[in-house]
């Protein structure tokens, strides 16, 4: 198709009755394959930039059936009533969270929002244990050192760092990826776990209560997992703070300046849910006057910009929003996302399960992963 408002797009299966504009290449060729066999015609945008509203309701064109959005985008009412108005009827997110889509506005204009979730839970926890070591054991800063040619010999003092065994993690929202990268730290390294969430999560006390038994059935000692009753008692007791929250008003800044105070001196706090999530400038002001304090940022407040003052520290490790960055992650959430739009343009049921990983390989059944705004529409 060539350039359009000067990003260049490709149109795979140029024949096809539907129309599914795509505004990032995604990975793998099973998504492709899948909106393909739905009869669309796909284009995608090859550009890295972030494309803006104007950007996309110009590319919907007179017609357009779906589209497949990135968390970068702002999905408001407008961009819904336009799509609408192409003729759209299917839209889904490239992401498990969807705090960048309005999801009241697609609801109003009659377009169900999809997204990726079960997929990303193992691999999204994998990176905040990840985070964990690098910061608490100083990884990144040790790295450097050695880059920078500085290391002359053994030293007993240097990059001394935290040690996790039987220590305590504290787990902020506790839902699928916060209870695997509790299981996680408990399991591989003998920590009790604190949590805080709005809701008990039973299953994960119960599961670290029977590997507990485990420990002692081997002569080793008990482990525990208790919920706690609010945050600050959280940040108070645990020696690290992984956050797993979604992101709305009442978690935005939910670690704010008078919360990190909480902490302790040494502690680790980890983010790999949304970036505001931290209010980065109280973060960095902490970090400065509390070198011992460590944090592990897979996420950032304005993404991709950092506050001033942040890649100054040592005591910080950041990474590009790369939890989900694993071939069998993110192709998977490229089949569930072409999958919502293509179950929606052809009318199949909503999939009876949170289980999605059968969908991700073989044939795929003619179902509808997930949407989150199903009950509104009245497709449950």
């Amino acid at each position: 198709m060539g350039e359009l408002m000067g990003h260049e797009w490709t149109v795979h299966n140029t024949d096809g009755k539907r129309r599914v504009v795509v505004t990032k290449e995604l990975p793998g060729t099973r998504w492709l394959d899948i909106l393909i066999a739905a009869d669309c015609a796909v284009e995608v945008c090859e550009s890295p930039d972030v494309l803006t509203n104007d950007e996309i309701i110009e590319h919907f064109g007179d017609r357009c059936d779906g589209a497949i959005g990135q968390l970068t985008e702002n999905w408001n009412a407008d961009l819904f009533a336009k799509l609408a108005a192409a003729g759209g009827t299917a839209y889904s997110n490239y992401a498990v969270g969807y705090n960048n889509v309005d999801v009241a506005g697609a609801t109003a204009a009659g377009i169900p929002v999809g997204n990726t979730p079960g997929v990303l839970t193992e691999t999204t926890a994998e990176m905040a244990v990840a985070l964990t070591f690098s910061a608490g054991r100083r990884v990144v800063e040790a790295d450097n050192f050695m880059r920078a040619g500085k290391f002359e010999g053994w030293l007993p003092t240097m990059y001394m760092g935290a040690r996790f065994f039987g220590a305590t993690v504290g787990v902020i929202g506790c839902g699928r990826i916060g209870a695997a990268y509790a299981r996680m730290m408990a399991e591989g390294f003998k920590m009790n776990v604190v949590y805080y969430d709005l809701y008990r999560n039973e299953r994960l006390e119960q599961y670290i209560s029977d590997y507990s038994g485990l420990l002692v059935a081997h002569g080793e000692a008990p482990i525990t997992c208790r919920q706690l009753n609010n945050v600050e008692d959280v940040l108070r007791e645990a020696d690290v703070v992984s956050l797993h929250t979604v992101l709305d008003e009442t978690t935005t800044h939910l670690i704010n300046a008078e919360r990190l105070a909480l902490m302790k001196d040494d502690a680790i706090l980890i983010n790999s849910s949304r970036g505001p999530v931290i209010d980065e400038v109280a973060l960095v002001a902490h970090c400065r006057t509390h070198p011992d304090f460590k944090a592990g940022l897979d996420v950032v407040e304005d993404e991709p910009a950092m506050k001033p003052g942040l890649t100054d520290l040592h005591n910080v490790v950041v990474v590009p929003h790369i939890a989900s960055a694993t071939v069998w992650t993110r192709q998977g959430m490229a089949t569930l996302a072409a999958a919502n739009v293509a179950g929606i343009l052809q009318g199949y049921p909503l999939w009876d399960s949170d289980d999605v990983v059968p969908l991700l390989s073989g044939d795929l059944p003619e179902v509808t992963p997930s949407i989150v705004n199903a009950q509104e529409l009245g497709l449950t």
